[in-house]
C-alpha cells in the first residue's frame, strides 16, 4: 500500500501496519491475556485526537466508552479514517478496524465482512456483550460515513 501522510490525525494503520499483519499477530497469541496485551499495544500506537480534531468528528453512540470517528475522502475516492476512544480496549478494537479500512473505497468498505475479520483475531469470544454491541455501532458508523461521503 502507498504510505500517505495526512495533515489531520495521521496514524500508521492500513498503511505501515496492515490488517493481515495484525490478524497474524493475534493468531499467534493463544492466551487471552496475550491478546489483551497486544490490543493495548496497538491502541497506544493510535495518536490521541486533540479537542479541535474531536470537534471535526462524530461521536459514536452505543459504545461503552466515548469514541470519536472522522473521515476524509481522497482524490482517488479512498478514505482516510481517524478517531479516538477513552477506553484502551475499544481503542485497540478501533485500530483493527482502521487497519482494514484505511485507503479503501466505499465499495470495498461496505463489502468488507467486519465480523469475520474480528473472528480471525479470536477477540469477539472474549468481549462482553456491551463491548460487542459497541463494536457493531462503530462498524455501522464506518459504513454510514463511507456511504454518505461517496460522490454521486
Amino acid at each position: 500500500m502507498t504510505s500517505t501522510k495526512y495533515e489531520l490525525a495521521p496514524h500508521p494503520f492500513g498503511t505501515e501496519i496492515g490488517i493481515q499483519e495484525i490478524v497474524e499477530q493475534f493468531s499467534a497469541q493463544k492466551a487471552w491475556e496475550d491478546k489483551y496485551r497486544l490490543l493495548i499495544q496497538l491502541a497506544r500506537q493510535l495518536p490521541a485526537l486533540t479537542d479541535d480534531e474531536k470537534q471535526q468528528t462524530q461521536e459514536v453512540k452505543g459504545c461503552e466508552n466515548r469514541v470519536w470517528i472522522g473521515a476524509l475522502i481522497n482524490d482517488d475516492e479512498t478514505f482516510h479514517f481517524y478517531g479516538d476512544s477513552e477506553g484502551r480496549v475499544v481503542k485497540g478494537l478501533f485500530v483493527i478496524l482502521l487497519a482494514a479500512i484505511e485507503q479503501k473505497t466505499a465499495k470495498e468498505i461496505t463489502e468488507l465482512d467486519f465480523n469475520e475479520l474480528l473472528e480471525k483475531t479470536g477477540l469477539p469470544s472474549q468481549l462482553s456483550e456491551s463491548r460487542q454491541n459497541g463494536i457493531q455501532s462503530l462498524i455501522t458508523a464506518i459504513q454510514n460515513i463511507a456511504n454518505e461521503m461517496t460522490p454521486a
